[in-house]
């Protein structure tokens, strides 16, 4: 009985990098809104890197201190990492790539517990929708 272990990293394979693919997810992705999450992906042909590709957005014009932009931005790749596995498992079934924005929408600072919950049941139904 050979178990793999599941791979909690993040790692630099599975950042959404470049202005042509984030231009093509938001122009032609699909998306719903967990609040405060807005999540926008894109099904794309199998790529060798990473099955799934992650932006994080925190906007200037909701957030206005870069102290708190950042730190919502860590809080959302702490539970991305953590939850991420429900992704990786369905795209591997697809044997697709997914390209995946992830735009936080409130004007107030949340907590780790919060975004937490939000993140879990966002990437659960984008996994169920797929």
């Amino acid at each position: 009985m050979n178990i793999q272990p599941v791979d909690r990293h993040f790692r630099k394979q599975e950042r959404l990098c470049g202005e042509i693919r984030t231009e093509k997810l938001f122009a032609s992705g699909k998306g719903f809104i967990v609040y405060p999450l807005r999540i926008v992906y894109l099904v794309t042909d199998k790529e060798e890197n990473a099955p799934v590709r992650v932006l994080f957005s925190v906007p200037k014009k909701k957030i206005r201190l870069a102290v708190n932009r950042n730190r919502i931005k860590r809080l959302l790749r702490e539970n991305y990492r953590i939850n991420k596995h429900v992704l990786f498992a369905e795209m591997e079934k697809k044997d697709a790539s997914l390209h995946l924005g992830i735009v936080y929408l409130s004007n107030e600072m949340t907590g780790y517990t919060t975004i937490g919950e939000k993140m879990s049941t966002a990437l659960q139904r984008l996994a169920n929708s797929l």
